[in-house]
């Protein structure tokens, strides 16, 4: 099923025009983001962390070090929320009331647990290198054994997610569109710079086009 009903958890219930449950909104969305955040209540107190991830079929991978309090509260089998938002642009309007963002937002629940074997943690690590430069995991050096042992991973099993959205021109009322106010869109998007290399880097070596080239 390619949806996620509805349920109190997922629905959006402020401007509910603007949501949607399809698999094929929520998880191309997920995966253009560079980071997230990662919600849980770690006994105490609610706690959202910015993290690295990426998506495999229904399941979202994050790393950290072993002792990190993200990945203790994941693996612990807890419910976990995770966010992910890409601003497309800024709308201005002729009122400060209707200024806004063109975004694109998703939220998704499920339940974590550790990832063990190193088959799996070399799957979810290449995972996570791809979602930041795809073509880099065949060129960089594997982890050691030591580097392995010394990474935690978590999978968060999604189980129920939303996206929502904003996209257009401002949505002025009649009575302001002859205010002498500018109104409009300013695109927003993601722009690589100049590769800068390593001070140490052997002779010879250049940018890959995955870098060089670099888009999200």
């Amino acid at each position: 099923m390619s949806e996620f009903p509805k349920t109190t958890l997922n629905q959006v219930n402020r401007k509910p025009a603007r949501g949607q449950y399809d698999r094929d909104v929520i998880y191309p969305l997920l995966d253009e983001a560079l980071i997230c955040f990662v919600g849980f209540n770690d006994g105490e107190q609610p706690v959202v962390i910015p993290t690295l991830h990426a998506r495999v079929g229904d399941t979202l991978y994050v790393h950290g070090a072993p002792a990190s309090r993200m990945l203790k509260m994941i693996v612990s089998g807890a419910p976990v929320c995770v966010t992910a938002a890409l601003v497309d642009g800024i709308v201005f309007a002729r009122s400060v009331f209707e200024h806004s963002i063109n975004y694109r937002s998703a939220i998704v629940f499920g339940h974590g647990r550790a990832v063990d074997s190193d088959e799996e943690k070399l799957c979810a690590l290449e995972a996570i290198t791809e979602q930041v430069a795809r073509g880099r995991w065949k060129d960089a050096r594997r982890p050691t054994q030591k580097e392995l042992d010394s990474t935690g991973v978590a999978a968060i099993e999604i189980e129920s997610a939303s996206a929502k959205t904003r996209s257009g021109p401002p949505a002025d009322p009649e009575e302001d569109l002859a205010l002498p106010v500018w109104a409009g869109i300013l695109p927003l998007s993601i722009q690589a710079g100049l590769p800068l290399s390593d001070s140490k880097l052997l002779d010879g070596i250049r940018a890959p086009e995955y870098i060089a080239g670099y888009r999200r």
